[in-house]
């Protein structure tokens, strides 16, 4: 009976600690940060490390098995042994134990990631809803713009993006065919990460699906609400694949009163592209021909009330941009969204205070000396 009852006083400890602490963690959110414990105001942003919980099982694992395994002295008076009363040490001795396990039971809560959600007020803030149509085909690997057209867009859509915002962009990607980058989103970082991490090759670029592109773009912009809503398109060649005609594409942002900038990139159909490295590191360049066709992108800016530039180098490039920064007026978007804070310290803290008192409980109150 004994031996029954202490084998159960680690788990029976850290019960004990988990209640009061459990209860000093919710007032410390409640009371310090103002935060009501209910499901709609806390969540755990990083759920999938629930596992981690098991940590505190594990700790009363390692107690058992050392207790098992620790050394047994048999003695002739057993029983006399066994009559004398026990002190006070025998109820703490699985202290250390109960904390630790509560500690790290409370870690494990902290790397989950708590977080209050504060739901915030719908407001108007000033903005239009803008789709990047860009243009990843093969021929973008041309140098007519440095180091390289695709790179060059790269680099001039990310300032772009930087410089609105205010704005829900989204982003298309298109070659063969088109694909959605990211929809309509406020997230400008995690934009501006996307775009940057792009790189020829990962759709298919052995044709330019211009049609599908728009057509992509303006299934982004189906659900808008916002007055404005624009597409900028950014390639260099002419519409050679796809189900989708370009000018079916701009009929259809016309009706959906979508205005569409077009930016060719390119003059002619012959361009400088990279084929190699030479005997001394430098870059060897042969021609490729890559058709354009700068009506077909100005029919489709003026058919749906925007505007076509046809770029040759990379300052061309910047200063198209920044006139359809200047044309595009503003107009009131309805924005909510919720604000997250971090209350990790709501739990790391007291497991810290825990670990602490395990050590203080081990090397003075239980100590044993020889």
């Amino acid at each position: 009976m004994k031996r029954s009852l202490d084998a159960l006083l680690p788990l029976g400890w850290s019960l004990v600690l988990a209640v009061p602490v459990g209860f000093a963690v919710a007032a410390l959110v409640e009371g310090h940060y103002a935060v009501p414990l209910t499901a709609e105001s806390f969540r755990f942003a990083r759920a999938d490390a629930a596992p981690l919980l098991f940590g505190a099982a594990l700790v009363l694992a390692a107690f058992y098995v050392h207790r098992w395994h620790r050394p047994r002295l048999r003695v002739s008076r057993g029983l006399d042994l066994a009559a004398i009363r026990p002190g006070w040490r025998r109820w703490t001795v699985a202290l250390p134990t109960g904390l630790r396990t509560t500690a790290v039971l409370l870690l494990g809560l902290g790397l989950m990631g708590p977080q209050s959600i504060h739901a915030r007020d719908k407001t108007e803030i000033e903005g239009i809803d803008i789709v990047l149509v860009l243009d990843m085909s093969l021929s973008m690997q041309a140098a007519d713009i440095r180091p390289n057209r695709f790179a060059a867009s790269k680099a001039v859509v990310r300032d772009f993006i930087a410089r609105r915002p205010n704005d829900r962009i989204g982003a298309v990607v298109f070659g063969r065919d088109a694909y959605t980058l990211m929809p309509l989103t406020t997230d400008k970082e995690s934009l501006q990460t996307l775009v940057g991490e792009l790189a020829l090759e990962l759709i298919d670029g052995r044709g330019t699906a211009i049609g599908n592109a728009v057509g992509t773009g303006l299934n982004r912009l189906r659900g808008s609400d916002a007055e404005s809503k624009v597409i900028i398109l950014l390639t260099d060649g002419d519409s050679n694949a796809g189900n989708v005609s370009p000018d079916q594409a701009a009929e259809l942002a016309s009706t959906m009163s979508v205005r569409v900038y077009s930016v060719l990139m390119g003059q002619s159909g012959q361009a400088p592209v990279r084929r190699g490295t030479g005997l001394f590191g430098g870059a060897l360049f042969g021609r490729g021909n890559y058709p354009v066709n700068p009506e077909l992108l100005e029919r489709m800016a003026t058919r749906t009330g925007g505007e076509h530039f046809t770029v040759a180098d990379r300052d061309g490039l910047e200063r198209s941009f920044h006139r359809i920064l200047d044309a595009l007026e503003k107009s009131d978007i309805e924005d909510a969204g919720k604000v997250y804070g971090e209350l990790y310290p709501a739990f790391v803290g007291p497991a810290l205070l825990l670990l602490i008192l395990e050590l203080l409980a081990t090397g003075l109150l239980l100590r044993r000396w020889p």
